[in-house]
Formats: C-alpha cells, structure tokens, sequence
C-alpha cells in the first residue's frame, strides 16, 4: 500500500480491510439469540414433515374409489390427536380436521362443501352423504412431502432471519452454531468535546455527537457495544485508553478525532506503533482522514488474545457517519460471517442537478424511494440530495438512505442522470415516497443483483425509449462496480438527436445466466415496450459468457448486419475483436443488440451503427416513410464512392481507445 504515506482509493482500501478481517471463531447460541447471525453448521431434519399423512382441509377421510354416496362416519380424527385405531374400509368414512392424522385406510379427503349431513332419527352413527368423486390422494399431505428426514434445511453461511428461525424451530433445533458479532469499542477524542448532558457549553467547546452516533451504529448492526468515552488530545492519555481497550476483548476498536496532519492527533502515530498500519488517507469525499490498522495478539504488553481492527475516523460528523458504511458495515459483516458483506447498488435517476467534485469521488448523501408514473406506465428510483453536503453538517445524514457514488470530474451532473446508489437503509417508509412495488426483478438483500431502474419522465411520440442491461456475475454481486453501463447511458444520451430523441429510460445489472438475462429482455420488450435493448458483456469465450445464447432464445429475426459493421469498426482498434459472439435481433417491436463489456468498446461500436440505427428502429416500428439514402450499384460505384460509403457506414475513423475485445 506504499509503505502506508499515499492516497489510497475507496475500492482499494475496502478490498484491504476485508482481507484483512477473517471470520470470527463459531459460537453455540440458543434458538431466541441466532435472529440475524450466520450459521456456521448445516441443519438437517431429524424427521419427516408432516410426520403422518394429514389432512388439508376440514373434510371426510375416504376410499376414493366408493364415489358420491350416502356413508356412516365411524370416527373422528382432529389436528392434536396421536393417531386412530379405526380403520376406514369401503363403505365407510371418518371426519378429519386441517392437519388432522388420516385414518388408516382412507386414501382421500373430500371437502366439507362437497357434502350434507344425513338427518337420521334412527340411533346409530352419524351419515353424510358425498356429493363428489375424489381421485386417490386428493387433500391429503404425504409423510415428509415438506421435508423429508434427512434433508439438509439450512446450510452453512445462511444468514438467520425470521422464517429460518422457525425452521430451527421445526426441526427441532433448540441450539445452533453460528459466527458470534464482533465487539465494538468506540472512543471520541478531541480538547473540544463535552457529554451531550452538558446544559451550557463554553466558549470552543462542542458536545460529542460522533461516539453516541457511532455506538448506535454499531448496535444497528447487532455488534456488543463498548464505551470508552472521550479523550483529551494527550498521547499519553489516549495510550493509556488504547491498552485498557486492547485487553477488553474486543474485536474493532473504533476511534473518532486526532487522525489529521495536525500536531495533537496521535490517534494515527499510537496505532502506528500499536501494530501494522495499512493507510491513512483515502482518495474519498468526504473521509479523506481515515487511518486502519491491524493489532496482533501479543503485539502490545496488554493485548489481546484475538486480532483486532482499528480504524481512526475522522472527526466530522458526516464524514465519521460515511466511513462507517463504507468500511465498517463491510468489516463487521465479514467478522460476523456474510458470505457477501458489500452494501448493495442500484442504480437511480437525480432528481437535480449535482455538481461532483473535481478531485476526490463523492458520497452525496441522498433519499431514494421508487416511484411508479401512471402516464409512461413505468417505474423506478429517484435520488434527491439531502442538501448542503458540507462534512460537519449532521442533517445530511438524518433522511439519507443512500450514497451517491459520484466520479471526480469536476461537472454539473444534470438532473435525470442515471448514477449508482449504495443503499445505507430501507428504501420504503419515508416521507412522500411509494413502496416498493410487490413485484421487481430482484430484491435488496446482501447477497442480491442490482435492481432495474425506469426512469419515470415521460415521453413524447419522437422519443426512442432505450434500455441497457449489464451482464456481470462481479457487478451484480457487488464485488465491483459498473463502468460499462454508466458509459452506454453516456453514449445514448451525447447522441439522442441523431436517434431521432432517444434516451435511456430502463438500466438492470444481471448475473450471467441465461434464465435471468431472458427474463429482462422478455419483460423490456413484451411489457415496457422499449424500442432498443443493449446488453453489455457475457459475448466472450469463458464458460460463463451466455449473453448471446440467452439472446438467440428471445429474438424473432436475427440482424447480422449490424454485428458486422461492429465487428469491422472493433478489428481497427485490436484482433482481439474476432473473439467476441455477439448476438442481435428483432423481438416484437424492439431491437436488441449485444455489446462488449469494455467501457471503450461500447463507445466505439455504438459510433459505428449510430449512421443507421435511427432508420433501424423506425423500421422496427413499422414506419416505412424513412428513405433510404441513395443507394450507388457497385457496379456503377467509383472508388472514391465505396471508399465514403464504407467510411460512413463504420462512423468515421476508428478511435484509438484501446483493447474492444468482449472481456
């Protein structure tokens, strides 16, 4: 990390601290404390579910093949009962309740409203008469037709909510293996700081807001919480907090304040000394101050027995808040056992314009909610800045459900810009949003793919609706981020005019799997009636690139065309182009085309269709009134004819930007 002194970026920094946080030791918990652990075991069935053939309706257990008919009931057999010894014959029948135990005998259950009950004066049992032919096997659950004995039900690496609770609970689980949370001590350093309980604060004086937000936050994540309370800048004294610290157990020690290039912030230096630093500043905005470090066991006189994290944060509020969900929620989901401990992305529409830094990458705080527009009849998130983002301002943190992951590049970011979003908590319940609708293409979870995004602007009559679909197993995990869909949004919207208005109003990251990049493209085509589709990516030679193979399953008519004229422009730039498998096609009234997965090669083989791909999708659309340009017979052609055409058709010289192979 270059001896620890430089700048390092966000993705680098963060792929350090997980590397560097390993699992935490398993722990057996009771069944009311596994809520929001990870098993460490996996978890069989000691028996079958339902144990017993039972019943799934209130009914009359019978022999199917007696048919409609007038019958004695001989028994009763009720959800509880431990089993009957009557058994049912032909001729006869029992009544049985939901969950019920079915008689020995009886093969069928028929209904309670497929029956009447026989008025009788006569003493004797009761009779009811049934008024249907059941087949064998009707209503009744098969012993372990839900589990069957043995069966494995939960696997280690599952992250416990409610319902594998209950599972444990089925299957008779009292106790559980699990990754334990880690402990956290958080302490604020600073001359400045109060308790929050002070009533009348002096001059300089500020009340510490960063170590109650801290160990809330690391409560929220259901980490043991310490509190070490506020230092003064004193090395000696912060010194002697830190070794309290290291023989308390902990697993992450937390810091906030004294991690700058001032002459009184020890916080780096101590840990420094402590045990092996790995940076201190990273390439962020805001949180540039940002100091992590590794104490060994046995590394300091009063260590502890386990590893232990540090991380000196920085003493703004906002930036404190910002490290914390970048780096600590990633580092205490991998001690805690996630097998996926990224916070999750989507990407979501400005509702204004931003300005981005020009230097560092910025986490503008923000709300995202979804939004549904009745009259494009189309869907998707809308992010809206949480305000003036200045570091020591609190407030930006207090609505925001999102980072906004914006790149350095010093513009105006215009409103309606499609931008990746991390998600920091629930998208639903906040003021004047909607809910998530009931059905989206994939939910947010911690292992989840991105989900798609419809712009909610309408559209007019000239407008070509586009919609890009990434095809990545690392972005739609999380693991890294999405540089190609960004670049296609970037591609479209520069050349909307020559596309006779189109514009992006659909973005989706899918793993690459045939029955998922099927799915986007049916619904794209079949329901959001989009008149473009790019995918980008999976057209290459590994075994896990099906992009065209899914695509080939979709279209109706195959455009080979167009996959020559990108092939041609891409052979320019690099023989690596021969490589890719590229698929293209009409389905319905869409078009869809497969492009590499290189953020350059996107740009270049969308130059080279953009001369006709406005009169593609007009033809598409069924409109015939699109001349074609003059057409030269080859016969006739001068050199200087097919040497224009061909210049013209390609969209100009090629651009030297590098390899635009499909990896």
């Amino acid at each position: 990390m270059g001896g620890a002194t430089d700048m390092v970026s966000v993705q680098a920094a963060l792929e350090v601290v997980l590397r560097v946080a390993q699992r935490l030791p398993p722990v057996t918990v009771s069944l009311h404390h596994a809520l929001g652990k990870v098993l460490a075991q996996d978890v069989a069935a000691p028996d079958p579910l339902p144990p017993y053939p039972a019943s799934t309706k209130d009914g009359y257990a019978v022999v199917a093949s007696d048919g409609p008919g007038e019958y004695p009931v001989i028994t009763e057999s009720r959800a509880g009962d431990d089993g009957i010894d009557v058994t049912v014959t032909s001729g006869t029948v029992a009544y049985v309740t939901t969950g019920g135990p079915i008689p020995n005998g009886a093969d069928a259950v028929v209904q309670v409203e497929d029956t009447v009950q026989v008025e009788s004066a006569t003493v004797g049992p009761k009779r009811v008469r049934v008024l249907k032919q059941v087949t064998r096997g009707l209503d009744i659950r098969p012993v372990g037709c839900d589990i069957a004995k043995g069966d494995v039900v939960l696997k280690s690496g599952e992250l416990l909510g409610a319902a594998e609770v209950g599972l444990l609970a089925t299957v008779g689980v009292t106790s559980v293996k699990v990754y334990p949370m880690p402990k956290v001590a958080v302490l604020s350093t600073g001359d400045e700081l109060v308790e929050p309980v002070t009533e009348s604060l002096k001059r300089g004086q500020i009340r510490d807001s960063n170590r109650a937000m801290m160990l809330a936050a690391a409560q929220q994540q259901q980490c043991e919480v310490l509190d070490l309370g506020i230092a003064h800048d004193n090395e000696e004294e912060i010194e002697r907090i830190f070794d309290r610290a290291f023989s308390s157990g902990i697993d992450i020690l937390l810091t906030s304040g004294g991690v700058s290039m001032g002459d009184r912030d020890f916080v780096k230096p101590l840990l420094e000394k402590s045990g092996k630093l790995y940076f201190h500043k990273v390439c962020m905005k805001p949180g540039k101050p940002l100091t992590f470090a590794e104490i060994l066991p046995g590394s300091t006189d009063k260590s502890s027995k386990n590893k232990i994290l540090a991380f000196g944060l920085p003493g703004n509020p906002v930036s404190c808040m910002v490290c914390f969900h970048l780096f600590l929620v990633p580092a205490i989901r991998q001690l805690s056992g996630w097998t996926q401990p990224h916070l999750p992305r989507v990407h979501a529409r400005l509702k204004q314009s931003i300005k981005a830094d020009r230097v560092r990458p910025e986490f503008h705080r923000a709300t995202v909610r979804w939004e549904f527009d009745n009259g494009t009849k189309t869907s998707g998130f809308i992010a809206e800045s949480t305000g003036h983002q200045i570091s020591s301002r609190l407030l930006s943190m207090k609505s925001a459900n999102a980072l906004l992951e914006l790149p350095p590049t010093g513009n105006l970011i215009p409103a309606g810009t499609s931008v990746v979003a991390i998600i920091i908590s629930d998208i639903i319940g906040f003021a004047g949003t909607t809910s998530l609708p009931s059905s989206i293409p994939a939910s947010i979870t911690p292992q989840t793919n991105r989900i798609k995004n419809i712009d909610t602007g309408k559209s007019n009559g000239s407008e070509y609706r586009v919609a890009i679909l990434t095809v990545s197993d690392t972005v739609a995990s999380g693991e890294g981020p999405d540089r190609s869909g960004p670049r296609a949004v970037s591609v479209v919207d520069s050349a909307s005019e020559q596309l006779g208005g189109a514009r992006v109003v659909a973005t989706a990251v899918v793993p690459d799997e045939i029955p998922k990049i099927k799915e986007s493209l049916e619904r794209w085509s079949d329901i959001d009636k989009m008149d473009l589709i790019l995918t980008l990516g999976g057209t290459g030679f590994t075994p896990r690139d099906v992009t065209p193979e899914a695509t080939k399953q979709v279209i109706h008519k195959e455009t080979p065309g167009l996959l020559y004229v990108m092939m041609q422009e891409s052979l320019k730039v690099t023989p690596f182009a021969m490589l890719s498998r590229s698929a293209a096609g009409i389905r319905g009234s869409t078009l869809i085309i497969n492009m590499p997965g290189n953020p350059n090669a996107v740009g270049e083989c969308m130059d080279a269709l953009l001369p006709a791909l406005k009169h593609a999708l007009k033809q598409v659309k069924g409109d015939k009134r699109e001349k074609h340009p003059k057409h030269v017979p080859h016969a006739e052609a001068t050199p200087i004819d097919t040497w224009e055409r061909s210049y013209k058709l390609a969209g100009g010289a090629a651009q030297e930007t590098g390899c635009s192979c499909s990896h």
